[in-house]
């Protein structure tokens, strides 16, 4: 019995890196019989005679999981955000770091096409990256300095498993292409007419890249808050959690509560004026969701 991680999920076959080796292996029935589905990314103990025949024995604890992509035991996600075309949304990407924080995942915020805004625009740009990169890392991507960018993301992420997320046409490929150019991934140009890419990338594989395994994913144009409570949203921000102690309530929500020291931050400019206002929609959007049953 072997112990590997999946790297490729295709047609029930499940490619598994073990020893600088990949092995073919196809799952056993136990694993349909207990409802457990392999994802890529899992650590798995395994058998084969050969790299062509091996056979799953039994899944390894995961740390994590996502579901589009599916991707288990992800260290870090690299949130690419389109600084023009398609426009950029402060409140896409904020769902974007909430999944990821709730995930237990290292976020590292990417803002790409800088080089297409005017003087106004990267003002602005400038004035959202100099907050959010208070809590996170952030990088500015220009087609001038791609190379020295290339670097500095590698430098910050060392032997990780990595997801690439962000809105269709944002880059996620152009930027995997940047990093590996032997990837040589296709990439797609935003629809004028409906301000959005297609799809590009059909399946998931963790490349190794450097000292990482780096998955390139399908585009995200939504994400649904569906796991999480209105308890739990306060916690899933940095720049809240500062500033929680300093609440007159304790489990403050820094909605209606008096002496809320997050509320008074926005209202000082200290907290950025979309990040806060987005956290009041999301909460109320948790408030008018419906019970399951």
């Amino acid at each position: 019995m072997v112990k590997g991680q999946i790297i490729q999920s295709l047609s029930g076959y499940y490619d598994v890196l073990a020893d600088q080796q990949v092995y073919r292996t196809r799952g056993r029935g136990n694993f349909r019989k207990s409802k457990q589905t392999p994802l890529v990314g899992d650590w798995v103990e395994f058998k084969a005679d050969n790299q062509a025949e091996g056979y799953l024995l039994r899944l390894l604890q995961r740390k994590n999981s996502l579901v589009r992509p599916p991707v288990a035991n992800v260290d870090c996600g690299i949130v690419v955000t389109a600084s023009k075309e398609p426009k950029l949304s402060t409140n896409l990407l904020d769902r974007q770091l909430l999944m990821l924080e709730h995930k237990h995942i290292q976020p590292l915020l990417y803002f790409s096409k800088a080089d297409l805004l005017d003087e106004k625009q990267r003002a602005h740009l400038n004035q959202l990256v100099s907050y959010y990169q208070q809590f996170y890392p952030c990088l500015i991507g220009e087609i001038e300095h791609q190379q020295e960018i290339a670097a500095r993301l590698l430098d910050k992420i060392q032997e990780k498993v990595i997801v690439v997320m962000g809105q269709t046409g944002a880059g996620k490929s152009t930027l995997l292409n940047l990093i590996a150019p032997e990837l040589n991934l296709e990439t797609a140009e935003v629809s004028k007419a409906l301000s959005r890419g297609k799809h590009t990338t059909r399946k998931v594989t963790l490349r190794k890249i450097q000292n990482n395994l780096i998955a390139d994913t399908p585009g995200f144009s939504s994400f649904e808050l569906l796991d999480l409570t209105k308890e739990e949203l306060p916690t899933l921000y940095p720049d809240f959690v500062e500033l929680q102690d300093q609440c007159k309530f304790r489990g403050c929500l820094h909605l209606k509560e008096p002496n809320c020291a997050v509320k008074a931050a926005y209202q000082d400019q200290k907290i950025l004026a979309s990040r806060y206002e987005n956290y009041v929609q999301f909460q109320t959007d948790l408030s008018n969701r419906k019970p399951k049953w």
